[in-house]
């Protein structure tokens, strides 16, 4: 007699309790500082890139330096002359602007242009990489060219440091932050580096012209006038002007460079394409 064998109870196969999703490798410390130094090594193989941001400006500062009449004392700026609150204020304007709206522009076309922020896009180093890498350069470029003019300026044509140290600082940030604005509107609207360069130009000796490059600001149209103060090239101007004077910097200054950094920023942020 055979018993019925009694069916085995099936094994249940038990699954890990899923963790947590794998957290995205993030690029770290290393990966900014290479970036950074081969932009870095960009910038000082464009020979172009690299003299004029440094040597138009100081080139300006020398030649409205040795203009007669420059050393004469501003009536109510503590000693200083017209080549402290007129002609260093411009060059310094001068060294922001075409760092940022020549330069920087003609750099992100051209890396588009190339497809290099296309391919960033699928890796971990996000195309805003080349953004900050690329804006640090810029402003290490910046420094460096205001303290070649100042340089000259102290040492071989008397000028006098600014007043107010910290608010010209604050200024010249405010400006550095405004042309990079204009320079990434550029850069957002220009399809090649070779149109990038030109509407670059346009745009800085547009904004020179109105801001008091090439003569007093007051001798031109009322209209005229008034628009120069509130572009972000007469705006930056003005601004550092009371700065070396030790006045008060004028509210038509500030807004203007904060209007234009939001307005140019923001244009350029709805605009810009990556490829």
């Amino acid at each position: 007699m055979t018993t019925a064998r009694r069916p085995s109870t099936p094994q249940v196969l038990e699954l890990p309790e899923p963790g947590p999703p794998p957290r995205a490798v993030r690029p770290g410390a290393g990966a900014w500082r290479a970036l950074t130094v081969a932009e870095a090594r960009m910038v000082a193989r464009d020979t172009a890139g690299l003299v004029i941001p440094l040597g138009m400006p100081l080139l300006i500062l020398v030649m409205n330096g040795l203009t007669p009449g420059l050393d004469q004392v501003v009536p109510g700026t503590g000693g200083r002359t017209a080549l402290d609150v007129y002609v260093i204020p411009l060059t310094v304007t001068m060294v922001v602007a075409t760092v940022g709206v020549i330069n920087m522009p003609s750099f992100l076309a051209y890396y588009r242009r190339s497809g290099i922020l296309k391919r960033l896009g699928v890796t971990p180093a996000s195309p805003a990489m080349v953004l900050g890498a690329q804006a640090l350069v810029g402003v290490a470029q910046i420094l460096l060219g205001i303290a070649i003019a100042l340089a000259v300026a102290f040492v071989w044509l008397g000028a006098s440091p600014p007043a107010d140290p910290w608010v010209a600082a604050g200024v010249l940030a405010l400006t550095i932050a405004a042309m990079y604005a204009v320079g990434m509107l550029v850069a957002a609207v220009a399809p090649t580096p070779g149109s990038a360069v030109a509407i670059g130009l346009v745009a800085f000796f547009g904004l020179a012209a109105l801001g008091g490059m090439f003569g007093p600001r007051q001798n031109l149209p009322d209209v005229l006038t008034t628009l120069g103060g509130w572009l972000p090239f007469g705006a930056a101007v003005d601004g550092l002007s009371a700065a070396w004077a030790g006045a008060g910097v004028p509210a038509s200054a500030l807004v203007g460079l904060g209007v234009s950094m939001v307005a140019a920023g923001g244009a350029a942020a709805v605009w810009f394409r990556w490829e």
